[in-house]
């Protein structure tokens, strides 16, 4: 068979392929050249703030139709003058560019200024502002979680991780509980009706219960912030844990509950004992009661002892001589009492006795005095009191004279 021979200009040339990063690169080209699309100016709703380790910051600006992602370099990011967080009704100027890896536009912001709260935001400082002032959030309500419930209920979607992380923590540190799950939706507009039913589902049924969800947007989260999920959180007649979204998210439920938790795992934690400390806590009362009793019946072991030894015949009979010797002593001790007190009270009636002889008159009978005395009785003072002849009686120290007076002479 022959060859066929064929003219180079007759060959019918197809369009070359690009490579994906070839088109990437066309269209980041396209994008950059267009001076319609450098320095913009863009007023949105920030969504979705999320900062990274190398001082970047991403988010999402949006209105009511549309949404563009958007990225702060570390540079721009640390001038701006605010804090950047979901809800912001910001102004921004930057320039529209290509992430090639994603095929993603997004605005590349360079800077940002706020213009105002959005509508987001509004709602939410409304609803909380408004539920503060009816004293929904006063710690004086928020109530204390029970040190060992019996049952924990579990308010969450059913096909999320947050299931299964909450379980997991639970099974391990408390497997003693039983959790009750009371699905809900988490998500969208008709999560907070959801979410009310489900709570009201648990009332009754447990001792403490969980409101959880995983990350995600400010419109991920919104639920959280209904009027209604928040009276209900209040109602219910048990103690609440929210666990909504990561650390830095805040929903209106965190303010509401009675305990807030950073993370749904986290709130497994603080609702459930560690069983290996409660483990190691019973096994040192354990032991702390066996050495009581060890040492208690060994004290009364000894009295025991103690008391059958007295109660021996030897026991007794040293018992009575000791009690012998005692009273001996005592005995001897209460005379020797006795006998010095004697001598004490003696030598103060010997002194009383001399200050009373000294006083005395037979005293003054004894020095050579006489006393005057009528013989119906009554002692004479006075010389002019005397009659004359009238008889009297002179008392002297070794018996008395009786006499009449012959005449008197008084001092002038």
């Amino acid at each position: 068979m022959g060859t066929l021979a064929v003219r180079a200009d007759e060959a019918t040339p197809g369009p070359r392929a690009l490579s994906v990063s070839e088109l990437a690169r066309l269209l980041r080209d396209t994008v950059r050249s267009n001076p319609l699309l450098s320095r913009v100016l863009v007023r949105g709703e920030t969504s979705n703030v999320q900062r990274v380790s190398g001082g970047m910051v991403f988010f999402t600006l949006k209105d009511e139709n549309a949404q563009i992602p958007c990225v702060l370099f570390r540079g721009d990011a640390e001038s701006v003058a605010f804090d950047l967080a979901d809800g912001m009704a910001v102004l921004a100027t930057g320039d529209v560019d290509l992430y090639a890896r994603r095929g993603e536009v997004q605005l590349v912001v360079h800077t940002l200024a706020p213009e105002g709260v959005g509508l987001f935001w509004a709602t939410f400082q409304a609803t909380r502002r408004k539920l503060d002032a009816e004293g929904l959030f006063a710690p004086a309500r928020k109530r204390p979680l029970p040190t060992y419930p019996k049952r924990i209920g579990l308010v969450t979607s059913e096909r999320g991780a947050v299931l299964h992380d909450v379980v997991t923590v639970l099974g391990r540190r408390f497997p003693l509980a039983d959790v009750v799950v009371s699905p809900a939706l988490v998500q969208g507009v008709e999560a907070p009706a959801s979410l009310r039913q489900s709570l009201a589902a648990v009332q009754g049924r447990v001792d403490v219960v969980i409101l959880a969800r995983g990350g995600g947007s400010l419109e991920d989260l919104w639920c959280f912030n209904d009027e209604s999920l928040a009276r209900a959180i209040a109602a219910c007649p048990v103690p609440v844990i929210s666990a909504v979204g990561h650390e830095t998210d805040v929903t209106v439920a965190d303010f509401v509950a009675d305990v807030r938790a950073p993370t749904p795992s986290a709130a497994a934690e603080l609702v459930s004992p560690d069983a290996e400390e409660l483990r190691a806590h019973l096994r040192t009362l354990s032991e702390a009661c066996l050495t009581a009793m060890r040492d208690g019946l060994h004290d009364r072991g000894r009295s025991v002892a103690v008391a059958r030894g007295r109660l021996s015949p030897t026991g007794l009979q040293g018992e009575v001589a000791g009690s012998r010797d005692r009273l001996g002593n005592l005995a001897r001790g209460l005379r020797d009492s006795a006998a010095r007190e004697l001598a004490v009270r003696s030598e103060r009636l010997d002194s009383l006795a001399e200050r009373l002889d000294a006083v005395s008159p037979l005293g003054t009978l004894r020095r050579g005095y006489a006393i005057v005395e009528r013989p119906e009785g009554g002692v004479v003072t006075l010389v002019r009191a005397v009659r004359d002849t009238e008889p009297l009686v002179v008392r002297l120290q070794d018996g008395r004279l009786h006499v009449h007076v012959e005449s008197k002479e008084e001092q002038p």
